[in-house]
């Protein structure tokens, strides 16, 4: 039954990723990869708070699976990420490619950072 709670989450996770990734490519045109960036720096959020909760309040085993593995892993990407990176720098961007990098993982970490900090009040 746990699996297919994560793999429903997973699948939740990722319609709301194309459906965010979406909404930012119609406000904010051009080659860079906002949407991703986004969805990434959000996903992250998710990730620190779940784990401040499931770490310092207790959340169950079942809910930090189905939302950190499920909802989480269905709505961030690597592999997305990665490929924009790649295609950037191959057509000759490298400085947004450095910026995609460089925007997503501070931007991650310090996103997993405030959820965790959240979690802790």
């Amino acid at each position: 039954m746990l699996a297919v709670a994560v793999a429903l989450a997973a699948g939740l996770g990722a319609v709301l990723r194309y459906l965010v990734d979406q909404v930012v490519y119609h406000r904010i045109r051009g080659d860079f990869p906002f949407g991703t960036v986004v969805v990434n720096i959000s996903g992250s959020f998710v990730l620190g708070l779940v784990t401040g909760l499931a770490a310092h309040h207790g959340l169950p085993h079942n809910p930090t699976v189905i939302i950190g593995t499920g909802f989480a892993g269905g709505y961030t990407t690597l592999s997305t990420w990665a490929w924009e990176t790649v295609t950037l720098a191959e057509s000759g961007e490298v400085l947004e490619a450095t910026g995609n990098v460089l925007s997503s993982f501070a931007g991650g970490l310090a996103a997993a950072a405030a959820g965790l900090g959240l979690a802790l009040l």
